[in-house]
């Protein structure tokens, strides 16, 4: 994984168990799973709005912030769930040459 990623992780990871009230992540650990999967689609609904108005806009500011955002949000619900983000990582690797469409197709076979 990426350096500032694995960074952000340990961060994540160290807080987690802190008070509550001096930590944005540990609050949301505090909160639940129901919260944190909140939190992911908000955030990736402005990561869409973003997107969408990055089309008409030159400014990337707006985007990769919301993307930032959508990222730590990710990584919270991959510690809350135990998951390391290397697992993910691995997940990406093994489909590398492997086209999208034959991918997708392979995961509705195994059902």
């Amino acid at each position: 994984m990426n350096e500032s990623l694995d960074a952000l992780f340990a961060t994540i990871r160290s807080r987690r168990m802190a008070n509550a009230e001096n930590s944005y992540v540990a609050d949301l650990n505090r909160a639940g799973l129901n919260k944190i999967l909140e939190k992911v689609g908000e955030e990736a609904i402005e990561v869409i709005i973003a997107a969408k108005d990055h089309m008409s806009a030159k400014d990337q500011h707006e985007l990769t912030s919301e993307m930032a955002d959508l990222w730590f949000h990710l990584l919270v619900l991959l510690d809350y769930l135990g998951i390391n983000p290397e697992t993910v990582s691995h997940e990406l690797e093994n489909r590398q040459g492997t086209s999208g469409l034959e991918e997708k197709l392979s995961r509705y076979r195994k059902e």
